[in-house]
C-alpha cells in the first residue's frame, strides 16, 4: 500500500524591507568609481572660490578691500562661505564623500586583484588561431625538449604548465605590477586625504612678529600670536613648548630694491631645554625663507621683515616713555610703512585726564628717504631713514572695551572730536618737536622686526610619503603593460618531432606587444640550424 508522502511547503524568499534596498543601491552607487570621479571634479570645482576670492584666515585685509569694493556681491558671496571656502560645510561634505566613496571602492578592489594575483594564469583557449597574436610551426625534437625549449623562453613570466589528452600546454602572464601600481596609486590617494585631514584636524598655524636684536617669542598659548589658525581638535592649551630669540637679522638687495637673501640669527629652546631651566640651553640656528627651524613637531618659517621706529615722549612732568611699536609696510617695493605708536600719560591718577592725555604718533616712515616735503620711499634698505608724523591727542578708544588695530588709530574718535590733531612734521634721526603744552616728541631711530610663521602639522609626512608612492604607482599602472602568452606542445605522428601552437594576447594596450610576441614566437620555432648560424 503505497501512501502519500507529506508535503512541505517552500517558505517564499525573504524580501528585504524597501529601505534596506535603499541603502544597498545608495551604498553602491556612492562606491563606485564614477561617483568618485564625480566627486573629485568637485572638489576641485568647490577649491576654485578659495584661489580666486580672498580667505579671512590667510589674510582678513584684503576680505575687507573686497567687502569696500563690492558692496552688493561680497554679502551674497559671504552667505555660502566663499570667503572661508575651506572650512565650509558644503566642502567638508564633498570632501568626505570622497574618502568615503574611495575608500569603500578601492579596498574592495584590492581584495579582489590580490586574490588575482596570486591565481595561476588561465588555461590555453581551444583556438589559439583566433587571438589578435597568433603562430604554429613544428620542431625536430620530442615532448620533453620541447617543453623544456618554452620554459627557458617563458624565463621571467609566471608560467602554469598543465597536460591534457598526451599534450602539454604553458599559460604565461606578465605585467602585473601594473595591477599593483594601480592599487598603490589609489590607496596612495586615500592615505593623502587622510594625511590632509590629519593637518586639519590635529595642525594649527600662527603668525607672530618678533623685534630683531633680542626679541623673543615661547610657543606657550595662543595669547602670543598676532594670528592663530587652529585646527578643529585644537583648542590651543596643549601646543608644543618651544621659545625662539631673534638675534639678528639681515636683508640684502639687488640694486633695483629687490630682495636677495633675507637672513635672521636665531636661538632656540626645545620643551626639554625649558623643562630643564638651564639659562645657558638657548641654541643657534641661521634662519632663512628657505631654511625653516623643526623642532618638537614644529616648524618655523621666515615670511616677512619691516621697521619699527623708535620714540621717545617726555611728558611737561619730566617722565618719559619710550615706544617701538611695528609699522606694517604699504609698499613692499620699497618698504614704505605706516603705524601708530601709542603712549598712556605716566602719573595720572584721575581717569578722565588720563583718558583725554593719551597721545598717538601716526604717520609714515622711509627706510630711504626720497628727501622733500612730501617723504616716500626709494629703497627698501635702511639708509637714510625719515618719519613724517602726526601727533594726535585725546582719547584713544583704549577703555571702551573694543579690540582696535596697532597700525592706526579709531577714526571715530577722530570724527568725533575726541582725539585731535596738535602737531605734524618730518623727522629724521635725533630730531625731535614740542607741543603746545611742552610735551616733546624725539625721534631716536628705527629698529627692525620679522615675521615669522609657527606651523605644526602630524600629517605632513604622511602626506609625503603617500604622494611619493602615488607617483610611483602612477608610473607603474601607466608604463607597464599587462599580457598572455600560450604554448600548446602536441606530439606529431612523425617520431622525434611536435606540432607548437602558440597565441598571445595583451590585455591592455597592444602597442609594443606584437614585437614582443614575434621575437618569442621566432625564438620558439627557430630550429637548431638557425640558431647555431
Amino acid at each position: 500500500m503505497v501512501t502519500d508522502a507529506p508535503v512541505r511547503a517552500t517558505p517564499p524568499p525573504r524580501t528585504p524591507p524597501p529601505g534596506w534596498l535603499v541603502l544597498r543601491n545608495g551604498w553602491r552607487a556612492l562606491t563606485s568609481m564614477r561617483t568618485a570621479l564625480v566627486l573629485l571634479f568637485l572638489l576641485a570645482l568647490a577649491a576654485l572660490p578659495g584661489a580666486l576670492l580672498p580667505q579671512r584666515s590667510l589674510n582678513q585685509r584684503l576680505v575687507d578691500q573686497y567687502f569696500a569694493d563690492h558692496p552688493t556681491l561680497a554679502p551674497l558671496l559671504d552667505r555660502v562661505s566663499a570667503f572661508d571656502v575651506f572650512a565650509a560645510p558644503w566642502f567638508a561634505a564633498i570632501y568626505l564623500l570622497l574618502m568615503i566613496s574611495l575608500i569603500g571602492c578601492v579596498l574592495p578592489r584590492t581584495v579582489d586583484d590580490l586574490t588575482a594575483l596570486r591565481a595561476k594564469p588561465v588555461a590555453v583557449p581551444r583556438n589559439l588561431a583566433r587571438l589578435p597574436h597568433h603562430g604554429e610551426g613544428a620542431l625536430d625534437a620530442d615532448l620533453d625538449a620541447a617543453a623544456g625549449r618554452v620554459r627557458a623562453g617563458l624565463r621571467g613570466w609566471r608560467v602554469a604548465e598543465r597536460e591534457e589528452d598526451g599534450r602539454r600546454t604553458f599559460s604565461a602572464e606578465k605585467g602585473y605590477s601594473r595591477e599593483v601600481g594601480n592599487l598603490v596609486f589609489h590607496l596612495s590617494l586615500v592615505g593623502l586625504l587622510i594625511g590632509f585631514a590629519a593637518g586639519k584636524l590635529f595642525g594649527y598655524e600662527g603668525q607672530v612678529i618678533v623685534p630683531a636684536g633680542g626679541g623673543e617669542f615661547c610657543n606657550t598659548g595662543i595669547l602670543g600670536y598676532d594670528s592663530f589658525r587652529a585646527g578643529t581638535l585644537v583648542d590651543g592649551t596643549d601646543l608644543a613648548p618651544f621659545c625662539i630669540r631673534v638675534d639678528d637679522f639681515t636683508a640684502s638687495y639687488l640694486p633695483t630694491g629687490q630682495p636677495d637673501r633675507y637672513d635672521a640669527a636665531l636661538g632656540y629652546q626645545t620643551g626639554d631645554d625649558l623643562a630643564s631651566g638651564s639659562a645657558d640651553a638657548w641654541r643657534s640656528f641661521p634662519l632663512s625663507v628657505n631654511n625653516p627651524l623643526r623642532t618638537d613637531g614644529a616648524r618655523v618659517y621666515l615670511l616677512g621683515n619691516g621697521y619699527a621706529p623708535v620714540f621717545t615722549v617726555t611728558f611737561p612732568n619730566g617722565d618719559s616713555r619710550t615706544g617701538d611699536v611695528q609699522w606694517r609696510p604699504v609698499d613692499q617695493a620699497t618698504l614704505l610703512s605706516e603705524g601708530a605708536t601709542k603712549f598712556e600719560p605716566p602719573g595720572v591718577t584721575d581717569d578722565e585726564q588720563r583718558r583725554t592725555g593719551q597721545l598717538a604718533i601716526t604717520g609714515l616712515l622711509a627706510p630711504t628717504t626720497s628727501g622733500g616735503d612730501v617723504v616716500t620711499s626709494v629703497f627698501p634698505d635702511l639708509r637714510d631713514p625719515e618719519v613724517a608724523v602726526d601727533v594726535l591727542r585725546g582719547d584713544l578708544g583704549l577703555d571702551d572695551g573694543r579690540g582696535q588695530s596697532i597700525f592706526e588709530v579709531d577714526q571715530g574718535q577722530v570724527e568725533s572730536g575726541e582725539l585731535v590733531r596738535v602737531a605734524r612734521e618730518n623727522l629724521v634721526p635725533g630730531q625731535s618737536l614740542t607741543l603746545d603744552d611742552g610735551t616733546t616728541v624725539r625721534f631716536d631711530g628705527v629698529r627692525k622686526w620679522v615675521n615669522l610663521q609657527i606651523s605644526h602639522d602630524p600629517g605632513q609626512v604622511w602626506v609625503l610619503v603617500f604622494a611619493v608612492t602615488m607617483l610611483i604607482g602612477l608610473a607603474a599602472s601607466l608604463g607597464v603593460r599587462r599580457r598572455r602568452f600560450w604554448a600548446r606542445l602536441s606530439p606529431s605522428g612523425a617520431p622525434g618531432r611536435t606540432v607548437v601552437e602558440l597565441g598571445g594576447l595583451a590585455r591592455t594596450d597592444r602597442a609594443g606587444y606584437g614585437e614582443e610576441f614575434d621575437r618569442l614566437r621566432a625564438d620558439l620555432l627557430r630550429t637548431e640550424v638557425e640558431k647555431d648560424a
